[in-house]
């Protein structure tokens, strides 16, 4: 199978496991939300599949084109997060080279970033138009962008968790999202609920950006304080199904209240899909990627799903 083939079918399965796992606020299989069923995540993966992990296009190509695929698909903004944070680490790993990790060539890639990429970005926000955006006094995606999307990601890195891993190398993913995914797999051997720890693991750690936009920073927070305490149980716990009961119960209170943490889980689904890439180049190039210590010492999400 050739390494384009490996990455699609990466970027598939990352999709689909957060689609079955619970992360409270957020649509699963156990939970419609907000307007939107599972389904609408399933049909929506298998619009941008092609488009994230096609050989020969430049990021700002495949976040444009993800983005029309699922607006034909669902007719509404399912995915815009997930675009935004796999298109990168998708061309990362597809021009990949021996002696580059995963991280590194991320980090040379999100400098190369330029105008023009901007332009197919702003594009594509506009077409799915997330909630919350407003409007924003540099940058503005209302506009024509002046700048490379490496800057106008950093300028926006403050209230959008998405723009803060273009700013900063992805560290929300590489430091607590993959580290995180892999020592679940090797405690659970289960997709679904090391996808429920990574969930529980980012929002416990930094407020949900989407969250604060449409309610504010003081929801935001409270959300995060409680996702701590449901994060410490989770990870002292041998057997997590004896947590779901609760964790259901929340799911169901922050949906009453509109409580989404979008971006959390979109930086779920880029967590579960970086793990999977450092397999696959791990396995072409013979080598091991520079993962965290407290990774676990398996596989990726891809061979752990098979």
């Amino acid at each position: 199978m050739s390494r384009a083939a490996l990455i699609a079918q990466a970027l598939t399965q990352a999709c689909l496991a957060d689609v079955r796992a619970l992360k409270p606020g957020n649509v699963s299989v156990y939970s419609a939300g907000h307007g939107m069923v599972a389904d609408d995540f399933v049909l929506s993966a298998q619009a941008i599949v092609e488009p994230l992990t096609a050989p020969g296009l430049r990021v700002g190509t495949r976040i444009l084109k993800a983005v029309e695929a699922t607006r034909v698909a669902v007719g509404c903004n399912t995915n815009l997060g997930i675009v935004l944070a796999c298109a990168p680490l998708a061309q990362a790993a597809l021009v990949a080279q021996p002696g580059t990790t995963l991280r590194e060539g991320l980090q040379a890639l999100l400098a190369r970033l330029d105008v023009q990429d901007a332009e197919e970005a702003y594009q594509a926000i506009r077409l799915a138009r997330p909630g919350g955006l407003g409007r924003s006094p540099t940058h503005d995606v209302g506009e024509p962008p002046r700048v490379t999307l490496a800057v106008a990601m950093a300028a926006a890195r403050h209230r959008d968790g998405i723009a803060r891993q273009y700013a900063e190398g992805f560290r929300d993913v590489f430091d607590v999202g993959v580290p995180r995914a892999g020592w679940a797999l090797a405690r659970w051997r289960s997709e679904e609920w090391a996808t429920t720890a990574v969930y529980l693991g980012l929002l416990a750690r930094a407020p949900d950006t989407h969250v604060a936009r449409k309610l504010g920073p003081a929801v935001a927070r409270e959300v995060s304080v409680e996702a701590a305490r449901w994060d410490t149980a989770l990870m002292r716990c041998h057997h997590p199904q004896s947590l779901m009961p609760m964790l259901l119960d929340w799911d169901r209170r922050l949906k009453r209240q509109g409580i989404n943490p979008g971006t959390t889980a979109d930086l779920t689904v880029a967590s579960l899909f970086a793990l999977s890439l450092q397999d696959i180049l791990d396995k072409e190039f013979g080598g091991r990627d520079a993962v965290p210590s407290t990774a676990a010492p398996s596989a990726g999400l891809r061979s752990t799903l098979h």
